[in-house]
């Protein structure tokens, strides 16, 4: 598989190559749209599925997944963790654009699972003012995946509850594994 994480450039030779990583990614952005072509779609995800994920830049959902363009909404964040903001994605996304059906992954080896809660108190001690948001940080996945799940059922937000599942996916293998949810 060759992707651009293959041959990373340099920052310098981005800066001196003709731009930043930015540059290149409107550049990467002009060329799409040369050969873009409206296709015809609305917001309404053709699976009537919400998928909410990690933001580990390992996880290429569409690919895993077997999803095309359109399939599903994705909601992604560090730990793909049922936050607040997580719930409101999720009820705009059920209440006004048709999905029923929620899918949670975390993975393995993430970030969240060598921080504590200890990383605010820092950031707080840095810039002089505390995050109003909790790190959310975990050391057992496949608990948190629990946790995450519940927070969906239980939200009175949310109106379909009954097909909300669990996985935690292997970056080292690709495969998903379900999580009971008790």
């Amino acid at each position: 598989m060759t992707t651009s994480a293959s041959a990373p450039p340099e920052p310098e030779d981005a800066i001196n190559g003709g731009g930043t990583v930015t540059d290149r990614l409107v550049e990467a952005n002009e060329r799409y749209a040369a050969a873009f072509s409206d296709p015809g779609m609305d917001a309404r995800p053709v699976l009537q599925v919400a998928v909410v994920a990690c933001m580990d830049a390992r996880l290429d959902l569409h690919d895993a997944l077997g999803l095309e363009l359109g399939d599903c909404h994705t909601i992604r964040n560090a730990g793909g963790v049922v936050t607040d903001d997580v719930i409101r994605s999720l009820t705009i996304s059920q209440r006004a654009l048709g999905t029923r059906s929620v899918v949670l992954i975390h993975h393995t080896g993430c970030g969240l699972e060598s921080l504590t809660e200890d990383f605010r108190h820092d950031l707080e001690m840095e810039v002089g003012q505390r995050p109003a948001w909790a790190v959310e940080a975990f050391r057992d996945v496949e608990q948190d995946v629990r946790q995450s799940m519940q927070r969906v059922r239980t939200s009175p937000f949310l109106v379909h509850t009954d097909d909300v599942r669990g996985f935690v996916f292997d970056v080292k293998t690709g495969l998903l594994r379900e999580i009971d949810p008790t």
